[in-house]
């Protein structure tokens, strides 16, 4: 059952039993992960970076789709203009973060900051989509999102290295159909965050929307737009209930 108006106003827990069960939800996830960090330490063989260098920026970016994105415009000499596109691709990406982030708040704001801060850092769609779902099923322990962050964290940071060290075996991750493996699992677990018909009106909105901006917009801009489109969407059409 969902959260009543009652409940959220309790304060939310972060325990280690609900980082436990946060990582047991993300186990999954883990092929596609495995295979998708194993590309990008191979990308990353290929442009010229070291081992730690490809480890580094996993551990510190920790965004695989805008890491392959930066790791396509890599130059070979860095320019000003070459690091403003980088900079201007990866946050296009990455802005989505600020939308799941915000529609995690109701929930998480009832949370003590440290760790939610802490799972925000690590905020990926992996564990918004665990958090959003175990949330939406009537969960209150805040360790849940915490928990699956922290595990895809560390999981994503040391794939990077096997993929690495084989080189140039998994460059191009669409060569083994790599870069659809993780949008499919995503795809199949959100839809259970959807219960109303009202709903399943977003993804086609979304959808058309974002399929235009890809046509019209040059560069990544269309997640942005088909993520604003549903967020709006989803809003309006709760409204009306």
């Amino acid at each position: 059952m969902p959260p009543s108006s009652t409940d959220s106003r309790k304060p939310a827990p972060v325990t280690l039993a609900g980082m436990i069960e946060g990582a047991r939800l993300c186990v999954p996830l883990l092929p596609g992960i495995l295979i998708f960090a194993a590309a990008l330490g191979a990308a990353s063989a290929e442009k010229g970076l070291t081992l730690g260098e490809a480890t580094l920026m996993s551990f510190a970016v920790y965004a695989g789709a805008s890491q392959l994105l930066a790791l396509q415009l890599w130059p070979q000499t860095f320019t000003p203009a070459a690091i403003a596109a980088i900079v201007v691709v990866t946050m296009a990406v990455n802005l989505r973060f600020l939308l799941m982030a915000a529609s995690l708040h109701p929930w998480l704001s009832r949370a003590p900051s440290g760790p939610v801060h802490l799972g925000l850092a690590c905020l990926t769609d992996a564990n918004f989509i665990v958090g959003s779902r175990y949330h939406a099923n009537g969960g209150e322990d805040a360790g849940v999102f915490v928990g699956a962050g922290l595990f895809m964290w560390v999981i994503w940071t040391l794939a990077t290295v096997p993929g690495h060290l084989l080189g140039y075996l998994l460059t191009d991750p669409r060569l083994l159909a790599v870069d659809m493996i993780l949008p499919l699992t995503f795809t199949a677990m959100a839809v259970g965050l959807f219960r109303l018909r009202r709903d399943r009106m977003v993804w086609p909105i979304a959808a058309v929307c974002a399929f235009l901006a890809e046509r019209l917009i040059s560069g990544y801009w269309f997640i942005i737009v088909g993520a604003i489109a549903g967020s709006l969407a989803a809003g309006f059409l709760r409204d009306r209930r």
